[in-house]
């Protein structure tokens, strides 16, 4: 069901210059409006509605040479700086693989988005920002100085749309699903788990159940998931800077994942947040909205792989993290740190 902002688009270009130093997202809230419906309102005014569609998107964001990709969902942030190479187009997922930007996209959820150019104490700051039909973010692009600023005109004169209103018209935000699946399930559910021979079947397994992943992990229990205290999840990123111990970092919200696969260096804590401030890769936690958190170990051709996956206390999945495991020694470091964290952090699961 769409549904208008009842504040006009004038009042948010006012409320903006008036609170120019609040982050988008919060004056959003502040005002009762999506981030999108906030850009929205300053088309014609440093901003112009472009495609939203992946595959001119793409090809114009690899253009731009290198830029900084921020993905989020409502309670983390990652960041990478790099190039929007080895793209690949689908129906249904695409992709874009590199050592440095790794994404999956699901194209159904991009649907709008703005070429943004805001006027700061340090010049101005180009952007491509998405949204769903909710008006969230998606995805977001930003430039750097090191970016191909003058592919920038032409990318927003191929993307540009012949509408260019000021107002967007979203929908509501669909809900969270909460954990999903019963005690009496289990059985089956162990008998399933234990034939997975890729960590990509285990959805196409909760599917087959119609269970869901946090349902699952809760009905489990060991050995397949250890609920382990929220609190793990700083430790685990500040055990992993002191033992060097490289990550797979997935943050993502339903219309795209963005991946770390690296080295975590520079953890500090700035009140409820957790910031990891590396070059070339940030990331952004809220510490206090994280209220389940699971190892979770999923059998492969090349052996269990363990996972530490956080939720929110809705239900929706906050962040995942992986062993980076192509060397052997990686992977036992790896093995290693989560062993420590469950002895640590090990609760009793949720009920």
């Amino acid at each position: 069901m769409a549904v208008a902002t009842a504040v006009s688009s004038h009042d948010i270009r006012e409320a903006r210059k008036e609170h120019s130093k609040l982050r988008e997202r919060d004056l959003a809230d502040k005002l009762g409006i999506s981030e999108g419906q906030l850009v929205a309102a300053h088309v014609g005014e440093g901003v112009t509605r472009i495609t939203a569609e992946l595959d001119p998107l793409f090809a114009a964001f690899e253009r731009l040479g290198e830029v900084m990709a921020l993905t989020r969902n409502p309670s983390c942030v990652i960041e990478k700086v790099g190039v929007y190479e080895n793209y690949t187009s689908g129906q249904h997922a695409s992709m874009v693989v590199n050592e440095n930007i790794d994404l999956r996209m699901f194209p159904r959820i991009w649907v709008s988005a703005f070429a943004v150019e805001k006027q700061t104490d340090k010049g101005v700051r180009r952007s491509i920002q998405v949204f769903d039909a909710a008006g969230d973010a998606v995805h977001k692009v930003h430039l750097r100085d090191a970016s191909n600023l003058d592919q920038w005109d032409e990318n927003v004169a191929q993307l540009r749309l012949k509408e260019q209103s000021d107002t967007l018209e979203v929908e509501t935000r669909e809900p969270t699903e909460g954990a999903k699946g019963t005690a009496d399930q289990r059985e089956k559910l162990c008998e399933e788990w234990d034939k997975l021979t890729d960590t990509h079947q285990f959805m196409s397994l909760t599917r087959k159940l119609k269970i869901n992943r946090l349902g699952a992990y809760r009905i489990a229990g060991a050995p397949y998931t250890r609920a382990l205290a929220p609190k793990s999840v700083e430790a685990l990123l500040h055990k992993a800077s002191e033992k060097s111990v490289p990550l797979m970092i997935f943050v993502g919200n339903r219309g795209c994942i963005e991946i770390h696969s690296g080295p975590v260096e520079r953890i500090v804590e700035m009140g409820p947040w957790i910031n990891v401030l590396d070059k070339g890769h940030d990331l952004h936690l809220r510490m206090d909205h994280i209220a389940e958190v699971y190892a979770v170990t999923k059998n492969t051709r090349r052996g269990p792989a363990i996972s530490v996956e956080a939720f929110d206390a809705e239900g929706a999945l906050i962040i995942q993290f992986f062993g980076v495991l192509r060397e052997e020694t990686a992977a036992e470091a790896w093995n290693a740190l989560i062993t420590d964290i469950e002895q640590d952090f090990t609760e009793v699961a949720a009920q």
